[in-house]
């Protein structure tokens, strides 16, 4: 049998040199899926190293989520539907009866997003040329009709229009997919906030790209703790959602902005800006597009002011990326079915798809105002317009306890351990968030439980020894 053996760059330090080498040959096909890796001993002598230095490298790519130890088995090239290294992510698991569900960053329910794509296939059925065009292939990015649609609804909303820099995605997760693996290569560095959404970290590990956590304030991503980075090892491309944080409803400032745009420039870094959690016009900055639009990418969808089951989504780019994003779009999907897209357009084109979305804006500044009366006592984090509250917990209490006491009392919240880039200590806070409760009645219900738990005094830490 054959041993891969790797050949080294001589910079670095050798452990990490043999992580990234197999980082490569994992992205090469060199390692297959589920090949087992050399015993240390045996890749040690093959490449002149002690074993501490194997062990080390070996290590190193397991955090990085490339490979998976097994106990007494040996070290395999990861699975990714197998292995349990990649954080636990998953959107709109089903609840129990009688539980409520405030840990996922839905909508708000009302009847007018059924009637709403109700609407749309009974007038795409109704038309000729539009089923006729959802059976035939389509351009990579969407058809230029599509495209210009998805645009000027997004004008409308105050985000990107330009069509010819749009191409249309399976959603905002999909955007971030196709950034990750066409933008980096396995062992590049990838940053983003110390607290940030799971669904990049997780594209970010498949893609077996190496992260690297910027640390936060009230003002957003320490942008100088950035700079201090880039001058050390600059990340390939930077994961941003500047107007809104995911967990805490941090809010980059504009001076940041504006020197997260020159550092970008200067060590040339890709900006990802992720605007999906959705604020009205008035609550948001400026965008990042704006201030440095031939290095941003930015992502957009459907998911939080129609419906997530759409899958319906954007990523406006840079001219240079066009072909290369196609490309990777194509390669995976061919397309995003035109049936879908026609009907998420028309959608938007309906007159009940705005009135939606303005009930949706005053409905979720009430159930705001509501958390935070409720919960003052705790001192809650939340941006105005926002559907999602942090939750900083009091002294003593820890957020992986609280959140299983509350799934006791039939309350679903959200921990901070799912977000955290890399291996970034949690602080103990719960997210909260406000649209999944069918009503501000049931919301209410699940926030008073919130309170009584928290003026409760802890549980006892004495229960080893």
């Amino acid at each position: 049998m054959t041993i891969w053996t790797p050949t080294l760059p001589d910079d670095g330090p050798r452990y990490r040199r043999i992580a990234e080498a197999m980082a490569e040959a994992i992205g090469r096909g060199e390692l297959a899926p589920g090949e087992k890796l050399p015993p240390q001993r045996q890749l040690a002598d093959r490449l002149g190293v002690t074993v501490g230095t194997i062990t080390r490298a070996y290590a190193e790519a397991q955090r990085q989520g490339w490979v998976a130890s097994r106990v007494g088995s040996g070290t395999y090239v990861r699975r990714s539907a197998e292995d349990d290294h990649v954080p636990f992510f998953r959107a709109g698991q089903p609840a129990g009866d009688g539980v409520i569900d405030i840990s996922m960053s839905l909508p708000p329910p009302h009847p007018l997003r059924a009637q709403g794509l109700q609407r749309a296939l009974r007038t795409i059925t109704e038309d000729p040329e539009a089923l006729q065009a959802a059976t035939d292939y389509q351009p990579e990015a969407g058809s230029e009709t599509q495209r210009r649609r998805i645009a000027a609804w997004q004008g409308s909303l105050g985000l990107p229009d330009d069509p010819s820099r749009l191409l249309i995605t399976q959603g905002g997760q999909h955007g971030i997919h196709l950034v990750a693996r066409t933008l980096a290569q396995p062992g590049d560095l990838v940053a983003g906030d110390a607290l940030t959404y799971p669904g990049f970290v997780c594209a970010a590990q498949q893609a077996h790209l190496r992260l690297a956590a910027v640390p936060m304030d009230e003002d957003g991503m320490d942008v100088e703790a950035l700079a201090r980075l880039c001058a050390r090892q600059p990340p390939r491309l930077l994961y941003v959602t500047p107007d809104l944080n995911n967990p805490t409803g941090v809010r980059l400032s504009e001076a940041r902005r504006e020197r997260l745009a020159a550092l970008a420039r200067e060590h040339d870094i890709w900006l990802v800006e992720d605007a999906v959690q959705y604020l009205p016009e008035a609550e948001r900055g400026t965008p990042l597009i704006e201030l440095a639009p031939e290095r941003t990418l930015h992502i957009f969808s459907t998911s939080k002011v129609m419906a997530g089951g759409l899958r319906i989504g954007s990523l406006t780019v840079p001219e240079q990326l066009q072909e290369r994003l196609c490309s990777a779009l194509r390669s995976q999907s061919w397309m995003v079915p035109p049936l879908m897209v026609e009907a998420a357009c028309r959608w938007m084109e309906d007159p009940g798809s705005r009135e939606l979305l303005r009930w949706q804006v005053e409905e979720l500044a009430a159930r705001r105002a509501l958390a935070l009366e409720r919960l003052a006592a705790y001192g809650p984090l939340s941006r105005e317009g926002s559907s999602l509250i942090w939750l900083p917990l009091p002294a003593g209490r820890r957020s992986s306890e609280v959140q299983a006491l509350l799934a006791r009392r039939g309350v679903k919240v959200s921990t901070p351990e799912p977000f955290c880039m890399g291996s970034e200590p949690a602080p103990q806070a719960v997210r909260l968030c406000l649209g999944p409760a069918e009503t501000r009645e049931i919301l209410d219900r699940a926030l008073t439980i919130v309170d009584e738990l928290l003026s409760e005094p802890p549980t006892s830490p004495w229960q080893t020894l």
